[in-house]
């Protein structure tokens, strides 16, 4: 397979081995070398093995070898910015120590700048999601918006994942010492890097520095990825509320409108009796006409009117017990400290002026 080869300048070189003559050249197992799609950072025969997802690099005191980079996307941060970080050119703290404190910051730098990279892709589209939703205007839910969200909502989850993945994976070299020192390959190989190491400068302790800072990003990077996940949380409960809300102003209207078609199916059975064909003396009178309508009307309307007020005095919620009574129970008690305190005031006055005299 294809790799990548940079070394302490930043110089690249293409070279294509299979994988067989290259766990042999390298010192290596065949398993240190199985493309998985996981995170891990570990060491065997002064070589550091870095999975970072689909990144896989192989780090030595002399050089950084990227594995099968194809098709990746990788080759504009591998050709840009990658070599001349190595050689000193780009944004990193460790530039003077040994090669493989630059080889590890550059690839960490990477992963969490791509991490944070898809967060500022998600959090503007969330929040202009969740603005349209959450709108008290709206009498319905567009479904278009909630699609959006159910999908920003699933890319916001796998985030999480890796930030935590990654987060434990620098956690676990922490707690292990032996490790850190590990970790530290030109201070096995090389007798200077090891005596600057004896006379003062720990190696062991600048990497774990390291390892430190970009855990802290790691877990500010996770904490802002929680916030989002509470902001739709809580949009999802206001946008049932909202629909409760709605749903509840619909039901009373329905509820009004069936007592008011009660109300006049009720008094209209005066019409439905004055409708039969029988003969009486009332339809003589022209006023009958216009009284029994009158009586309908405002019977339909009283009765309605009395519904109504029925459903109120139901529906409404209850208002908060007033409780004025201890108020002005404890106005008296406020008085009498006032005038206590007034008086200790005035007591402790005149015994000074008194003192002042004699």
């Amino acid at each position: 397979f294809l790799q990548m080869k940079f070394d302490k300048e930043g110089n690249t070189t293409y070279l294509e081995k299979k994988k067989t003559e290259l766990y042999q050249e390298l010192g290596l197992q065949a398993r240190d070398l199985r493309f998985q799609h996981v995170m891990s950072i570990a060491t065997r025969n002064n070589r550091i093995i870095m999975r970072m997802g689909f990144l896989k690099a192989v780090i030595t005191p002399e050089f950084l070898l990227i594995l099968d980079y194809r098709n990746l996307n990788l080759e504009h941060w591998l050709l840009n910015e990658l070599s001349s970080q190595l050689a000193g050119e780009g944004q990193l703290v460790t530039y003077s120590l040994p090669f493989e404190f630059r080889a590890i910051e550059a690839i960490l730098q990477y992963w969490i700048s791509k991490l944070q990279g898809r967060l500022n892709t998600l959090q503007p589209q969330i929040l202009e999601t969740l603005e349209a939703l959450v709108d008290p205007k709206l009498l319905s839910v567009d479904r278009s918006k909630l699609h959006i969200i159910l999908q920003n909502g699933k890319s916001l989850s796998e985030l999480e994942t890796d930030v935590k993945v990654f987060k434990e994976t620098i956690l676990e070299i922490l707690d292990e010492e032996e490790v850190i020192e590990e970790l530290c390959l030109s201070k096995w190989t090389d007798p200077q890097v090891f005596e600057e190491s004896s006379s003062g400068i720990d190696h062991a302790e600048e990497m774990e520095l390291l390892l430190e800072s970009y855990y802290r990003q790691a877990e500010d990077l996770l904490n802002e990825a929680r916030e989002l996940r509470v902001l739709i949380d809580d949009s999802e409960s206001i946008v049932f509320i909202n629909l409760d809300s709605h749903r509840n102003v619909m039901m009373r209207l329905n509820l009004q409108l069936t007592m008011g078609t009660f109300s006049v199916s009720l008094f209209g059975l005066i019409g439905v009796a004055f409708g039969m064909n029988l003969e009486s003396s009332l339809e003589e009178d022209p006023r009958i006409f216009w009284l029994v309508t009158g009586i309908m009307f405002l019977g339909s309307g009283l009765i309605w009117r009395r519904l109504l007020s029925f459903l109120g005095r139901h529906l409404d919620p209850p208002l908060p017990p007033h409780v004025p009574a201890v108020w002005k129970k404890s106005q008296p008690a406020a008085g009498r400290v006032e005038i206590k305190t007034s008086l200790k005031g005035e007591t402790f006055g005149l015994s000074r002026s008194t003192l002042t005299n004699q």
